[in-house]
């Protein structure tokens, strides 16, 4: 059976549809049947998928496509929209899931509680190519960022969000749309040149960076995610390592970890995953808990520079 890369659009999120429609205007796509009485396109490897509002809880779509058409989705891409409460116009890209969500309680925007889909390891390639591109496409006013993880829906196989946010006045921008497009055309290796974060077994040993701690906006893997040779795996937000009190610090933060580990090992088979904290997000007893509990699991702790060094070497780049 076919192997393929699902790019599944949100027809009622203009940001979305925007970057699906400057794809299709690079050219190579043709209509293919629907899929569940919904539009789809091929384009080589890869398939676009237009779907209907509520994207964050359409669960299983690489499970859905495969039933549908026989062809095994090996990754999805969810071009999309962001937003935020700071209303600040900002370029993103994010791994998904809620890790840390109780087992017992529905998240509120899409996913499975305590679970985590693997991580996409194009996540900090596509990162490096975005910023290469901006140097002569800065768009005014925009930022850009990567996101820790969060929010739905459901899949088995490595997945991103890569976003025009943050309110509605900025998701209609074609250039921003135009840009994260281009990412996603030659990301994926469209434009017939090497496609840009496909892991394979060549890259065995190499580091692969989980990151607990910080804010949303991720600053530390926004930082060394930049640096060449870097593979990307979870991020995890301060808020999304949940600890109760000295006595009794609960497992949520354990819960988080063990799925954003065993995600992102899943995502980058034969990688050596390694952990970087970040300090000041926790409190002496809360880090030491971290770092024994990750010793106990065999995951190494290392400094950002320790890290740096790690990866001199591994090339990964095409």
């Amino acid at each position: 059976m076919a192997e393929v890369v699902l790019i599944a659009v949100n027809n009622d999120d203009i940001a979305s549809a925007n970057q699906a429609k400057f794809l299709f205007e690079m050219g190579g796509w043709k209509q293919v049947p629907e899929v569940e009485s919904f539009p789809s396109y091929s384009n080589q490897h890869v398939r676009m998928w237009f779907l209907p509002n509520r994207i964050l809880w359409q669960d299983s779509l690489d499970k859905r496509w495969e039933q549908a058409t026989g062809e095994i989705v090996n990754e999805v891409i969810f071009p999309s929209r962001h937003a935020a409460k700071s209303g600040k116009p900002c370029l993103t890209l994010h791994p998904i899931g809620v890790p840390h969500h109780p087992l017992d309680e529905e998240p509120p925007f899409g996913g499975k509680s305590g679970f985590a889909p693997p991580p996409n390891p194009r996540i900090a390639s596509w990162w490096r190519h975005l910023h290469q591109k901006w140097v002569s496409r800065a768009i005014p006013e925009f930022s850009l960022s990567l996101e820790v993880t969060h929010h739905g829906p459901i899949l088995d196989v490595p997945s991103l969000f890569i976003e025009v946010g943050s309110t509605e006045p900025y998701w209609p921008n074609e250039e921003a749309a135009q840009l994260l497009a281009e990412v996603i055309h030659e990301g994926l290796g469209l434009n017939n040149k090497p496609s840009l974060g496909e892991w394979n077994s060549s890259f065995d040993g190499h580091p692969v960076l989980i990151t607990l701690g910080g804010g949303h906006y991720a600053p530390k893997a926004n930082k060394l995610a930049l640096e060449a040779n870097v593979w990307l795996g979870h991020m995890l937000a301060n808020h999304s390592l949940p600890f109760g009190t000295q006595e009794d610090p609960g497992n949520l933060w354990k819960q988080s970890i063990d799925a954003a580990i065993s995600s992102t090992s899943h995502a980058y088979p034969g990688g050596k995953i390694v952990c970087n904290v970040e300090k000041k997000s926790f409190k002496g007893w809360q880090r030491q808990l971290i770092y024994t509990y990750l010793e106990e699991l065999g995951v190494v702790v290392v400094k950002s520079n320790a890290f740096l060094e790690m990866v001199k070497g591994c090339q990964i780049e095409p």
